[in-house]
């Protein structure tokens, strides 16, 4: 029987929120077994960019990574939350390590070809050349690998990657050593088909959420996480689910099937 191991996403909001943050560093802790934690910031980066007179470019909710832009996020990724996140978790009795894909050789990546846009220092990945063997010594060892959305090319240049996606290829990757639970924390209840009403969908199979996508039910912003959700259940994760910090370590939200 493979040894359990969780992945969890957090979102910007809930690194945002100091009260939130607390609670879910202390609800991290109590997660039995071996833990990843991966996150973005992109609101943080957002902030810093303006201190600095770096102006943010985004299309379709895509951040463009020129230089200038590379040097806030890996800044903020990879020094200001990162290690922030790690001493917290170190105050709770965790021993973590924070990575980026760099570290280790971990994931490298290829920078973004886009027929019509230039997504800058952008990187996308292969889940087989993720290092699930170095991760899985680091999880064997004790430690608590935590990781922000930067990868690098193998040739001295890292990357800016959408922490999504990153957390979904890291879970599937793992999945041919362990049994994986993929978790995507955030500030709402799940998926929800009214944003107003907060009410959240239990359980969504593959054919449903192309349906809701199809009637553009889903807000938007939701479709790519929900994209990335839906391929490390079809790549081996045992169980993928969408909901709030605050259901940590149980999980209650929105449960991914795939029947």
């Amino acid at each position: 029987m493979k040894e359990a191991v969780t992945v969890i996403k957090i979102g910007g909001n809930v690194l945002d929120d100091e009260k939130d943050l607390t609670t879910f560093l202390k609800l991290f802790r109590n997660i039995p077994g071996n833990k990843v934690l991966v996150h973005g910031g992109g609101k943080k980066a957002t902030e810093l960019s303006k201190k600095l007179g770096v102006e943010a470019q985004m299309i379709d909710g895509r951040r463009i990574t020129d230089t200038d832009s590379l040097a806030v996020v890996t800044m903020v990724y990879g020094g200001l939350i990162n290690k922030n996140l790690v001493a917290r978790l170190q105050a709770l009795d965790i021993d973590a390590l924070g990575l980026t894909g760099a570290d280790l050789n971990v994931i490298p990546a290829v920078k973004r070809v886009h027929p019509e846009i230039d997504f800058g220092f952008v990187g996308d990945f292969h889940i087989h050349e993720i290092n699930d063997e170095r991760i899985g010594w680091l999880l064997d060892n004790g430690v608590t690998p935590v990781f922000c959305a930067l990868t690098h090319d193998g040739k001295g240049q890292l990357l800016n990657t959408n922490a999504d996606t990153l957390a979904a290829g890291i879970a599937t990757a793992l999945s041919s050593r362990y049994e994986v639970s993929l978790y995507y924390c955030f500030e709402k209840s799940g998926v929800l088909l009214d944003l107003e009403k907060d009410v959240h969908i239990p359980e969504l199979s593959y054919d449903a959420f192309q349906d809701l996508k199809e009637k553009k039910i889903i807000a938007a912003g939701m479709l790519p996480k929900l994209d990335n959700a839906f391929n490390a259940l079809h790549g081996g994760v045992r169980r993928v689910v969408i909901g709030n910090v605050s259901n940590l370590p149980e999980f209650e939200g929105t449960k991914l099937i795939d029947p």
